[in-house]
C-alpha cells in the first residue's frame, strides 16, 4: 500500500504509518498547500484543509492513497468553549473519506490569544516555553498531560477516514463521497 501524506510534519507521517501498520504501508510525505488559513477556525475550514491536502498529496505522487491531516480551532454546538479539532481525509483519486480525531476544549488564556488573532501553535509554544510543539506532542499532549499526544490523536482520525476504503460496510454512493467534481456534501 503506497500512501502519500500532504505534509512534511513528522507527527502526521508517523500517525499515518501507525494507523495503517498492519497493511505494511510505504508512507511518503510531501509538502502541499492546504488552501485554507494557517489557523483554520471552523469545522468546515478544517475539513476542507484536510481534503485539499489529501487530493494534492495524491496528485503529487499517484500513490494508492493521498492523506490530508488538518488541525483547527472551532466552536462546537453544545460546548461552552472553543476547541482544538483535528480531521483527516483520504482519497484514492475518485472517492474521499473523512474522519475526525479527538476534540479538546481550550483554556481561557489560550482562547483569549486566539481571539486576538494568534495561531494555536505559537500560543502553545509560549505557554510551555517550547519551540515546535506541533511537530511533537502538540497542544493535545500539553492539555492532557500527555495522556494522548498529537501523533496518537491524528492516528485515530486517519483510521476513521480509511475505514470506508478498507471495509465492505459502506455501499457505493454513500460515505465516502463518491463525487469526482471536488465538491463535498453539506456539513
Amino acid at each position: 500500500m503506497e500512501v502519500t501524506v500532504g505534509s512534511e510534519n513528522p507527527a502526521k507521517a508517523t500517525a499515518v504509518s501507525r494507523a495503517l501498520e498492519r497493511y505494511g504501508p510505504t508512507v511518503t510525505a510531501v509538502g502541499v498547500d492546504s488552501g485554507v488559513a494557517e489557523q483554520p477556525r471552523s469545522v468546515a475550514e478544517t475539513v476542507t484543509g484536510a481534503e485539499n491536502r489529501a487530493r494534492r498529496a495524491h496528485a503529487a505522487t499517484g500513490a494508492d492513497y493521498g492523506v490530508g491531516l488538518e488541525g483547527g480551532v472551532a466552536r462546537i454546538d453544545g460546548a461552552p468553549e472553543p476547541s482544538l479539532i483535528m480531521w483527516a481525509a483520504v482519497t484514492d483519486g475518485e472517492s474521499i473519506g473523512r474522519g475526525g480525531g479527538p476534540t479538546v476544549p481550550l483554556p481561557d488564556p489560550v482562547v483569549a490569544r486566539l481571539e486576538d488573532g494568534a495561531e494555536l501553535g505559537p500560543v502553545m509554544d509560549g505557554l510551555v516555553d517550547a519551540d515546535g510543539l506541533a511537530r511533537h506532542e502538540g497542544a493535545i499532549g500539553v492539555l492532557t498531560d500527555d495522556l494522548i499526544d498529537r501523533t496518537r490523536a491524528l492516528e485515530s482520525a486517519v483510521a476513521v477516514a480509511f475505514g470506508p476504503f478498507l471495509t465492505p460496510h459502506y455501499a457505493a454512493g454513500t460515505t465516502p463521497d463518491r463525487s469526482t467534481d471536488g465538491t463535498t456534501p453539506d456539513r
